[in-house]
C-alpha cells in the first residue's frame, strides 16, 4: 500500500471484527448489525451507537484553483442523464456456490465501488458481485469459499487491486481475513490469483484492519499486540482524557496531553484532523483545539449541535457534518460555510455509502428526499439524486422520477436488459458511488439491483 500522496478521494475505512459467536447475518453494513459496519476512526460512544458510519476523508485540489468556466461546465456533465443498465447481485443458482442460508437469499447493496471499467456491488448478506461495464454481465461472485462474507472492499489505486475483508463460518466470523485482487485477473475470472494479506496479524475482536488512501497506509489493531493509529486515546478521568499522537509513518509519540473535560458530562465525540482536535460533550460547546499552538476556539451549543457523521476535505480545511438529514460545511474557526438548498438527505442514519464527493472538492453527490408528491397527494416513497455545489450549497443536477426528460436508453439489441422502471430504481436506494472518469452515477437498492445513470 506504500506510495506516494495523491489529490484523490481519502478514505479512512474501518472494519471491526466482531465477537465470536452468531451466524453473520447480522454483518457488516449501514443500518444492520454489530462489528462489520463501516465504523468512524475515533470510538465515539453516542456517534458509534446512534449510527455506526465509516468516516471519509476528502483530498483534493484546492476550490480555489477552479475557474469560472469549470465551475459553469459541471451541470452540464449531468444533462441527458438516462437510466443505462440493470445489473442484478441474486443468483438462483447461488446454492451450487454458497453453504451459508443468508448468503443464497436476495439482499439489499450495502456498498459500491468501481475499479477502471468493473462494478463491484457489496450485498447486506455478504455475497458480492463484479460486473463488467464492457460487456454488460457478470463476471463473477467475489466470494472464494462457500462459507466465506464479504464485509467490505477497498479499491487500492496505487497497485490496481482490490482488497476485500471478510469472516468465515469456520471460525465462528470471529477472525477478519484480508485478500488482494489485481483487478487485471478480477476481469479474466481469475480470483486465485490474489493472495492473502496481514497473515501474521490476529485480527479477532476487538481487533480492526483500517485503510488510508491518500497515505497510502494500512493499520491495523491486533487484539494479541497493539494499536497503531494516529491518535490514541485512554480511558477518560472525571475531569479530564488522556491523550496521545502518534506518527503515521513509524508510530512513534509526537505529543501526550490532557485535555480538559466537564465532570459527569459525556463525551459526544472527538475527532482528530491533522493538528485540530475536535472535542465535544453533552449540552456543552464545541472546542476546537490546535494542538501544536494550544490555542482553543469554543462555539456555543446553539449554533453547533452534535452530528450523526463528519466527512473532512483535507486541503480545503473544511469539514461536512451531518444531522437529522442535513449537511452543513464549516472551517476550524468555528464558522458556518455553507447550508444546503435542496440536499435533504433519504436516510435517517445518514449513511455516507449513499453519498460521494468529487475529487475535486466541489460537488456533493447523494440519495435525497424528493420534493415530488404521491399520487394521493402525501410524501413519495421514491427519492432523487441530487447534485450540490459545496462551496455554495444550490443543486446543480438532480436525477428525479418526475423529470419530463428522464428516459430508458433504448436496447441496440432490442432485447430488454433493465426490467425496473425509472420510479423502481429510484425508490429505496441503499449505495451510491459516482465513476469520475466514466461520468457514471451506480446505485444499489433494497432488492439487490445496481443500476447504471449515465448520458
Amino acid at each position: 500500500m506504500d506510495g506516494p500522496k495523491r489529490s484523490q478521494l481519502r478514505v479512512r475505512l474501518r472494519v471491526t471484527a466482531r465477537r465470536r459467536g452468531g451466524d453473520g447475518a447480522d454483518r457488516a453494513g449501514p443500518g444492520g448489525g454489530t462489528g462489520g459496519e463501516r465504523k468512524r476512526r475515533l470510538d465515539a460512544p453516542l456517534i458509534n451507537s446512534a449510527a455506526k458510519l465509516q468516516r471519509r476523508e476528502i483530498g483534493g485540489r484546492q476550490l480555489a484553483a477552479r475557474g469560472g468556466g469549470a465551475a459553469a461546465a459541471v451541470p452540464e456533465r449531468f444533462r441527458n442523464m438516462q437510466l443505462q443498465e440493470e445489473f442484478d447481485t441474486y443468483d438462483h443458482d447461488a446454492h451450487l456456490f454458497v453453504k451459508l442460508q443468508f448468503l443464497k437469499k436476495r439482499s439489499k447493496i450495502i456498498e459500491i465501488v468501481a475499479a477502471k471499467d468493473i462494478i463491484f456491488a457489496l450485498a447486506h448478506s455478504g455475497l458480492c458481485a463484479a460486473f463488467s461495464r464492457v460487456t454488460n454481465k457478470r463476471l463473477s461472485f467475489l466470494n472464494l469459499s462457500p462459507d466465506e462474507v464479504i464485509r467490505s472492499l477497498f479499491y487500492n489505486k496505487n497497485n490496481d487491486s482490490l482488497i476485500t475483508v471478510s469472516v468465515y463460518a469456520s471460525d465462528h466470523f470471529s477472525t477478519l481475513k484480508c485478500r488482494t485482487t489485481p483487478i487485471e485477473y478480477i476481469r479474466r475470472d481469475q480470483l486465485d490469483a490474489g493472495f492473502p494479506l496481514f497473515e501474521s496479524e490476529s485480527l479477532k475482536w476487538p481487533g480492526f484492519v483500517e485503510f488510508d488512501d491518500v497515505n497510502g497506509k494500512v493499520l491495523t489493531y491486533s487484539a494479541q499486540d497493539g494499536p497503531g493509529i494516529m491518535l490514541l486515546i485512554y480511558d477518560r478521568t472525571p475531569s479530564y482524557v488522556p491523550l496521545k499522537i502518534l506518527s503515521i509513518e513509524d508510530g512513534k509519540p509526537l505529543k501526550l496531553f490532557k485535555h480538559l473535560l466537564h465532570r459527569g458530562k459525556k463525551i459526544d465525540f472527538i475527532e482528530q484532523f491533522n493538528e485540530k482536535l475536535l472535542v465535544k460533550q453533552e449540552d456543552e460547546n464545541l472546542q476546537i483545539l490546535d494542538v501544536r499552538s494550544s490555542e482553543l476556539i469554543e462555539i456555543s451549543i446553539e449554533k453547533f449541535m452534535t452530528p450523526s457523521a463528519f466527512i473532512f476535505l483535507y486541503e480545503n480545511n473544511l469539514f461536512l457534518t451531518f444531522r437529522n438529514r442535513t449537511v452543513a460545511v464549516w472551517n476550524f474557526r468555528g464558522e458556518l460555510v455553507t447550508s444546503f438548498e435542496d440536499h435533504l438527505l433519504w436516510h435517517q442514519d445518514c449513511s455516507t455509502n449513499n453519498i460521494y464527493i468529487t475529487t475535486d472538492q466541489d460537488l456533493i453527490i447523494s440519495y435525497c428526499k424528493s420534493n415530488a408528491a404521491a399520487d394521493d397527494g402525501t410524501a413519495s416513497s421514491i427519492g432523487s439524486i441530487n447534485m450540490s455545489d459545496i462551496m455554495t450549497g444550490k443543486c446543480i443536477a438532480k436525477i428525479a422520477a418526475n423529470d419530463p426528460a428522464l428516459s430508458i436508453a433504448p436496447r441496440k439489441n432490442g432485447s430488454p436488459s433493465i426490467w425496473s422502471s425509472i420510479p423502481e430504481a429510484l425508490e429505496d436506494v441503499t449505495a451510491l458511488f459516482y465513476d469520475e472518469d466514466r461520468n457514471e452515477i451506480y446505485t444499489g437498492n433494497s432488492q439487490g439491483l445496481v443500476h447504471v445513470w449515465s448520458s
